[in-house]
Parts: C-alpha cells; structure tokens; sequence
C-alpha cells in the first residue's frame, strides 16, 4: 500500500516531504529543521552557479573555492538528517559565517557576498530558541563583522582577483540568492504564525457567534440583542419599529406532545421569521418562547404590515404531534421608537402590548 502511494506522488513531493522530514527526536521543531534545510539547499545552489561560473571564465582559485562550497553545504544537509536541530542549527550558523568570512577575504567587497550576515541575522531572530540575549548580542558580533570586513577591504585587495565581467555576475548571483534566501526563512516561519493566526481569529469568531447566538434556534440572544438595541437608538436616524412576540399555549404544547415537538416549534418558527419578515429585521429569542423583533427603518405601520403576512404565514404551519396534526398562532405586542424613550421604556411599553394582545384573546398584533 506505502508502495503504491509512493508510485502515485510526483519526485517534488517526494523530495519536499524528505526535505520537511523531522530528525525523529523528541521536543525539536519540525519547522526549524525544515528551515535549515531550504536554506542550505539554497546555499549549495549558490555555489553550483558560481561552480559554473567560475568554470566558464577559468579561475582555477575561485573554482576551488566553489567546489569546497558545494562539499561545505551539502555536509551540512546531510548532517541535518543525524544531528539533533539545535546541533544543525548552530553548525548551518558557523558555516555560514566561516564561508562568508572567507568569501570576502578572497573575492573582496564588491561581489555582496557579506549581505549573506544580514540572512543569518534573520535567521536566528525567527528560530525559535527565545534566547532574547543572546540574539542581541549576536546581533551586535554580525554587525561588528561586517563593519571590520568593510573596513579591512577598503585596506587590502582581494586574494582572487576577478574580471569585471565575472565580478557582475557574481553580484547578480549573490543578490538573488541573498533575497532567495531571506524569502525562504521569512515564508517558512511566518507561514506558520499566520496559520495560528488565522485559526485563532476563526476561533474567536466562533466564540463570538456562539456568545451571540441562541443555539437551539440559531437566532440572537438575549445579551446581543441589547447590545444591537442599544447602539440602534444611540444612532436613530430613522423610524424603528419593536415587537415582542409569544407562542400562544406554548406550555400545552410542551405537555401534551413533548420538549421535543416543542424545540421543532420553535425551530420552524424562528425559520419563519428569517424568510418572511423583511432583511434587514433583527430577529431574536428573548426567552423561553418569546421573540423580539426589531425593524429598522420602518414605522409602527410599516412594521405591522409586516407582521400581518408573518401572522399568516405562521398560522398555516402544520406540526405533527404524533397522535395528530396542530398548528399553533403568536401573539405580537408592537411600539414604535419616540426618539426619546430609552431601551426599558420600549420594552415595557411593547410587554404591555403583548400582554394586552393576549388578555384580548391571543394570535393578534396590538399597535
């Protein structure tokens, strides 16, 4: 079967799953490692182009140089697979500075070679070993390095020297593999933070929304929709329209056909609201079997037409209790907003409505 799944993926996803493959110890970073690696890969690139370069123009010194670059780098790919990652780690970091080192101390300054301590110098700061110290102060050894390797080529000639032509060129190739190199380091490890970042904010969504959301209906609660009506009357700049809402007998329909008719009754309601009332209408479960609806932009009128074809539509529903079918009515208690009255104000006075509408004999809208 391995062998079959093997045979079905291509040589680059064999040759990334190996590359991305962990040292199979406990407590190491699987992305660190993966780090090390691309980078290395990257580096021993680098020296195949110069390898080739250096070929076509016949410097032997400088073809030397690259072929112990080449067996430099792929020392330290082979050892990533042994070693421990923080051992892979510190020795990617020596080797990096020993090749620069002697990279400068050969071609001279004009090739950029150096800006390869600028890639180390990110490198370490995204690993993930928080010695927040000791990352500054190296810091200050890569700055300190530069500065004497800047300082010592303005005073002493190149040890090769090379051609214009060959010079270019290696400038070039240090360039794009310098910004290769940084790209890599920098995609590998803050993919993984965005990543976390993504599923934390998802997260926090849900948590929102199951903080908001009645869970039986799917409608907003209690708790979000003050929060709604509190804000909606601080900027009122239209009409709004509030109706508190209840199931008509809803306890006798809990007792003689169960809790579980009762939570249809109540799912197939809140359905009714959502794809009758108009859209923008913020519709919620105030408790047990009442509803608050709230109509932005439209009057006590406006808000009541609305409701004669909810009141309608709602009637016509037919439920199956078992040893027979039933129907069930609310009753709707309406206010329109003032401008002046608070939240408990227009909750009291559409209460009172309500309780008007059923004292009058239920399944009415009372304005």
């Amino acid at each position: 079967m391995k062998e079959q799944e093997m045979n079905e993926k291509s040589v680059l996803a064999i040759v990334y799953e190996n590359i991305c493959r962990d040292t199979g110890k406990q407590n190491e970073s699987a992305r660190l490692i993966a780090v090390i690696r691309f980078l290395t890969l990257s580096l021993l690139s680098h020296s195949l182009v110069c390898s080739i370069l250096v070929s076509a123009t016949g410097h032997t010194g400088a073809l030397v140089f690259s072929a112990f670059s080449l067996v430099l780098f792929l020392g330290v790919f082979v050892l990533s697979y042994h070693c421990s990652t923080f051992t892979s780690y510190c020795i990617l970091n020596v080797c990096i500075l020993f090749w620069t080192i002697i990279n400068v101390y050969i071609f001279g300054w004009n090739i950029g070679v150096q800006h390869f301590l600028v890639v180390l110098l990110v490198f370490v700061f995204f690993s993930k070993y928080k010695h927040e110290t000791g990352k500054i102060v190296y810091s200050v050894f890569l700055f300190a390095l530069r500065l004497y390797l800047y300082y010592y080529c303005k005073s002493n000639s190149p040890s090769i020297r090379i051609n214009d032509v060959l010079n270019n060129a290696m400038q070039t190739v240090n360039t794009f593999f310098i910004f290769l190199s940084m790209g890599l380091v920098a995609y590998l490890f803050s993919s993984s933070t965005q990543e976390m970042e993504g599923k934390l904010i998802e997260y926090n969504k849900e948590l929102q929304k199951q903080a908001s959301i009645d869970p039986l209906t799917g409608l907003y609660n209690r708790r979000r929709t003050m929060e709604y009506l509190d804000n909606l009357l601080k900027t009122a700049y239209s009409q709004i329209s509030i109706c508190l809402c209840d199931i008509d007998h809803f306890k006798r329909v809990n007792d003689t056909y169960g809790h579980d008719v009762g939570d249809i009754v109540l799912k197939a309601i809140s359905d009714t609201f959502r794809k009758k009332l108009p859209p923008d209408t913020f519709i919620s479960r105030w408790g047990g079997e009442e509803f608050l609806l709230i109509f932005p932009r439209l009057n006590g009128d406006e808000a009541g037409a609305a409701l004669g074809i909810l009141r309608q539509k709602i009637r016509e529903l037919s439920f199956d209790g078992g040893t027979e079918q039933f129907t069930i009515s609310l009753t709707y208690g309406l206010v329109e907003y003032d401008f002046h009255s608070d939240i408990t104000t227009l909750l009291k006075e559409a209460d009172e409505k309500l309780y008007i509408g059923k004292e009058s004999g239920r399944d009415r809208i009372v304005f």
